[in-house]
């Protein structure tokens, strides 16, 4: 019998440092050498809904992928000793990847992890080698029925208004973005929006939420500016969009090709968490892509 050598998987680190007197958690792998690609998260998880996309990218690839602070496993500070913005969340992550020594990278943004990359972006246009953006919205055609209270909450942030957005944070709504949209939930792993709602339902973390649902209204204002990025920079781009999804439609992933006309658009047969149920077709769509414009 001929022995067979098999390549073994890449071992993923789970790391934290201190970034601007914050802990923050973040998973890394691959080279150490080799071109950085940013994994950034969506509400309401974290880093974790990496687990199964870093391994499958770190044989050629130096993933980092952190989780913002009140998220995961990074510091959740109280709302009187730290700002919960998106403004916030960009210097922190820039901060994380200078320290890193992450000077060029891809951006994944999906969700939340869209507007805080896209704040880098503008920030670093000349570091920003390709985006994927999974369900990560950057259009007002993005932003339809299911933001209706949230918008209300954006002009009138009264306990009335936030109230009306708290069932959105417990476990069946936390449940629903994983599950609306999705043909074969049999493919969803259970312990995902467990995992999620665990640290939402820490004591506090509800009031940070809101917080964040009412600055999203600024992540808005930037729109026209993000696209003003697109439009000249015009980077790499894949768009691997749950065509299901409510929360960001897939006009929201149509209208990215008004200025970035060579982006390469795929409509996947599901919701939100895309990459929960369609690992199996992002993940050679990611390594198609990044292998044509960031050779490693």
């Amino acid at each position: 019998m001929s022995a067979t050598t098999s390549t073994p998987l890449p071992v993923t680190h789970h790391r934290t440092t201190q970034v601007g007197g914050l802990e923050i958690f973040y998973r890394e792998a691959g080279p150490a050498d080799a071109p950085v690609v940013v994994l950034l998260h969506g509400y309401p998880s974290s880093s974790h809904m990496y687990r199964h996309l870093i391994p499958a990218l770190a044989d050629r690839y130096h993933v980092i992928a952190p989780d913002l602070p009140g998220f995961g496993l990074s510091a959740m500070p109280a709302r009187e000793a730290f700002t919960y913005s998106f403004a916030s969340y960009a210097e922190i992550i820039d901060a994380l990847l200078e320290q890193l020594g992450a000077r060029r990278y891809a951006l994944y943004v999906m969700d939340y992890g869209a507007p805080t990359g896209f704040r880098l972006a503008l920030r670093h246009p000349e570091r920003v080698t390709a985006l994927i953006t999974q369900n990560g919205n950057a259009y007002e055609e993005g932003l339809q029925a299911f933001w209706d209270p949230i918008k209300a909450l954006w002009a009138d942030n009264s306990r009335e208004r936030r109230d009306a957005v708290r069932p959105f944070m417990t476990l069946e709504g936390t449940r629903s973005q994983y599950v609306d949209g999705v043909k074969d939930v049999s493919r969803l792993d259970p312990a995902a929006w467990l995992h999620d709602q665990l640290f939402l339902d820490r004591p506090g973390s509800i009031e940070i939420q809101l917080d964040l649902i009412y600055d999203y209204r600024n992540n808005v204002a930037l729109y026209p500016k993000f696209q003003e990025f697109f439009r000249t920079y015009q980077p790499p781009t894949l768009i691997a969009w749950g065509a299901n999804d409510n929360i960001f439609p897939a006009e929201g992933a149509k209208a990215f090709l008004r200025d970035l006309p060579n982006a390469e658009l795929h409509l996947l047969d599901t919701g939100h968490f895309a990459l929960e149920d369609k690992a199996d077709e992002i993940v050679p769509l990611m390594r198609d892509f990044l292998a044509r414009h960031l050779p490693a």
